[in-house]
């Protein structure tokens, strides 16, 4: 501002494409964005939008269920033996939804709870990031996304594929396909 006996002028720079504003004042978009030059942001789509809110909300519970898993390893294999007696006079469906093996499963999870531990961590971080550059219309995060649930389908080189045979392993395949088809439909919008 330069001022005189009865003169006030002042001086502004302004520019449309950075919003820069050297008139006092702030920036409307900041330098930690990443569009921080001012180019006009896309809007998520809302299919998208609910999306990577699930899997960020169902990656969060997976980080907490791969430690109580490794936590009650032990637990878990002493209730599923006392449960066989049981599950040998259950109908058919209740047989069905423990699975084919279940004493052996749950050995083999205690056995190898390190890492099914490291696997479970690892794909729910996996899928997490994913869900979060898609958040930020990136393409690259879907293929982190699918990384992610290829990592979690390891877990049956340590316990055996017959865990995801059972009707929870099979619920889970379905929403796991389901999650890549819905996400591979919002791939248009991104880059």
């Amino acid at each position: 501002m330069i001022e005189g006996p009865k003169v006030k002028k002042m001086y502004y720079i302004t520019s449309t494409k950075t919003n820069f504003n050297m008139a006092g004042t702030n920036p409307t978009v900041k330098t930690s964005d990443d569009n921080w030059l001012g180019e006009e942001g896309k809007t998520l789509p809302s299919t998208l939008n609910v999306l990577t809110w699930l899997t960020l909300i169902w990656n969060g519970l997976a980080f907490i269920f791969a430690f109580w898993g490794f936590a009650k390893a032990q637990a878990n294999y002493d209730r599923t033996v006392d449960a066989q007696s049981k599950l040998d006079q259950a109908p058919e469906w209740a047989r069905r939804l423990a699975g084919p093996h279940p004493v052996e499963t749950a050995r083999a999870m205690l056995d190898n709870r390190l890492p099914m531990l490291v696997i479970g961590l690892l794909a729910a971080a996996l899928c997490f990031v994913g869900a979060l550059q898609m958040r930020k219309l990136k393409k690259v995060g879907f293929s982190i996304y699918v990384l992610g649930d290829i990592v979690a389908l390891a877990t049956g080189i340590f316990i055996g594929f017959d865990a995801l045979v059972g009707l929870s392993g099979l619920i889970g395949i379905c929403i796991t396909v389901l999650f890549l088809i819905l996400y591979a439909t919002q791939l248009k919008f991104m880059k």
